[in-house]
């Protein structure tokens, strides 16, 4: 599948969340997720296994955290390689067994630093951190790259050009929004319009948002980022807002109520939906209903 060539004739279905299945699966918080990639292969095949059987014409890798800058959380910076080209590995068998010519995506999120003076990053630095990443999971087998859950659009904009400074494969971005008595902005103060064009800038072929909104909150976003560029959009809410239950974090919203708000961010512009946190492969089984039939 050619990614930029199916947006222009239908709407590309994503998976869900990575980390709500993991943690369904035994995952402590404590852990780090991409170490999974190689002490728990098996499981995170399952993850891709499922989102695939429910329909889904991409996974994401479980590499959300995998920069170096992240993974030194926990002790594991030296591993960027390892993990990262471990989980495009894995993405990629179980789409070559279970659904040849359906995609593997990247993923790559925030690094957790800030540039300077707000923190102690440079911007090579930055970009040479994604870039690093980027790398080894085109290494691996991943067939575009997908940025998302940015609040700072400067790193943002650094995390598309450190993929285009090592991959030539697309590149998706999207960034997260709350909503504001301005409207819809990102934590640092960043409205759609300005998001879109410094990420299309920055090199990117689909931007768009995900997480922080549910579906219907999303709707009205996509609509704005439509009014903003032409560009192919992107679009991954979650399954409602989360609460805690004890320990636990639950998500009220069915997937039947997610899949049914989800044609009406097609309707507003949305080329590639899929689903963020507390989503599962039920929720991407109705997605997929709801779009096709």
């Amino acid at each position: 599948m050619d990614l930029l060539a199916t947006i222009k004739e239908r709407t590309v279905i994503m998976d869900g969340a990575m980390g709500t299945q993991l943690m369904a699966r035994g995952f402590a918080s404590q852990t780090c997720p991409e170490e999974w990639n190689v002490t728990h292969a098996d499981v995170v095949a399952d993850i891709h296994r499922e989102y695939f059987a429910a329909g889904a014409d991409m996974v994401l890798t479980n590499t959300l955290g995998g920069t170096r800058a992240k993974l030194a959380h926990h002790g594991r910076e030296g591993q960027v390689a390892e993990y990262n080209g471990a989980a495009a590995r894995l993405a990629a068998a179980v789409r070559d067994a279970d659904a040849p010519g359906r995609l593997v995506a990247g993923d790559v999120g925030p690094t957790g630093r800030f540039l300077k003076p707000m923190g102690d990053l440079t911007p090579d630095e930055m970009r040479d951190m994604f870039a690093e990443q980027v790398a080894a999971l085109v290494e691996g087998g991943a067939d575009l790259i997908c940025i998302e859950t940015m609040f700072d659009l400067a790193e943002a904009c650094l995390a598309v050009e450190g993929a285009r400074s090592v991959a030539s494969v697309p590149v998706m971005a999207s960034m997260t929004f709350g909503i504001t008595p301005r409207g819809y902005r990102t934590m640092m103060g960043i409205d759609p319009a300005r998001a879109a064009q410094g990420l299309l800038e920055a090199g990117a072929d689909v931007v768009g948002c995900n997480c922080s909104l549910a579906a219907d909150q999303m709707v009205e976003l996509v609509a704005d980022l439509r009014a903003a560029t032409d560009a192919p959009l992107i679009a991954e809410p979650n399954a409602g807002q989360p609460r805690l239950e004890g320990e636990l974090t639950v998500y009220d919203e069915t997937p039947k109520h997610f899949a049914a708000v989800m044609p009406s961010l097609v309707a507003q512009g949305a080329n590639v939906v899929g689903g963020c946190c507390g989503t599962t492969p039920e929720y991407i089984v109705a997605l997929v209903k709801a779009l096709r039939g």
